[in-house]
């Protein structure tokens, strides 16, 4: 036997099977040996001192990772925690995630409308693509919403209502009905666009908002801005608008809409759109009421 390596059952000690058994080391006792005094014995401190060094060494190394660990914790919680702080589904007030996408999608649905008839009261604005399946038909399956007065100089003068994406030939457009009260109308084409979705949310003041539309005949135009303040049927807002913009939506940081561009005031620093409520008189179903009027938003809460 080595010496220092067994010794009889004392304090400190443990049987020679538990010792080999926990340390995975042979200890050189002869099986006879082994069979005659079953109380061998060994102390782990004197057999096994490097493995006792390094498992002070993983403390250690755990101790001096821990504060780096911590740290580095809270580096990818914290962007993780701004960027859940900052959806727009949840918050109308910020910018959206990706400004470039909203402008792309929004505009993939906007179209330029060319209002010509004969007797040479030319005008000019914008219209965008939404989900009308009554004013639809197999022939000219999408559907625009603009305003009364960018179309208004046509009605009852024929084909002389055409529309087009940027940078693309016109298309003839058809006028299907109008609310001139509201300053809204209804198109119809043969030219495919995807729908823009409509707001389930009314607009507060300071909400984030984009214009977008044919500013002055520079079609694909867009201007950021914020919601001042609203009524029922008219918001204000800080986007700047010319002429052309006439008939354009007015979208959320989600890239829904919230109203149309209508007017725009020179002595003032804010424009108008109308907002989704005004549909309700002639343009959508709407299945909420206010104060005697039917709105497309919910104010019962």
């Amino acid at each position: 036997m080595r010496s220092g390596a067994v010794a009889l059952m004392a304090t400190g000690a443990i049987p020679i099977f538990n010792a080999e058994r926990a340390t995975g080391q042979g200890f050189g006792i002869p099986y006879k040996s082994r069979e005659f005094n079953k109380e061998l014995s060994v102390t782990l401190r004197n057999v096994s001192p490097m493995k006792q060094d390094a498992n002070k060494f993983i403390a250690y190394l755990a101790i001096i990772a821990s504060p780096f660990a911590l740290g580095a914790f809270f580096l990818a919680w914290s962007p993780a925690q701004q960027f859940s702080n900052e959806d727009p589904a949840g918050d109308g007030y910020v910018p959206p995630r990706s400004i470039e996408r909203l402008v792309d999608r929004t505009q993939e649905s906007t179209v330029t409308v060319w209002c010509e008839p004969k007797d040479d009261k030319f005008s000019q604005g914008t219209a965008w693509a939404i989900e009308l399946k009554k004013d639809a038909t197999k022939e000219l399956p999408t559907v625009l919403i603009t305003n009364h007065h960018v179309i208004d100089t046509c009605i009852g003068k024929g084909d002389v209502i055409t529309v087009a994406l940027p940078f693309e030939d016109p298309v003839a457009a058809e006028l299907v009905r109008w609310d001139a009260e509201n300053d809204l109308a209804v198109l119809r084409t043969k030219l495919k666009l995807p729908v823009l979705g409509l707001s389930e949310y009314d607009t507060f003041p300071g909400y984030w908002v984009m214009a977008l539309g044919s500013a002055d005949g520079y079609e694909g135009s867009v201007a950021f801005g914020n919601v001042i303040n609203s009524n029922r049927t008219e918001i204000l807002v800080t986007n700047n608008i010319s002429s052309g913009s006439s008939g354009g939506a007015l979208v959320d940081n989600e890239g829904n809409v919230v109203g149309v561009m209508t007017w725009s005031l020179d002595e003032q620093q804010y424009n108008g759109a109308v907002s989704l409520n005004a549909f309700c008189v002639k343009i959508l179903e709407c299945k909420y009421e206010y104060d005697g009027d039917k709105t497309w938003w919910d104010y019962s809460n």
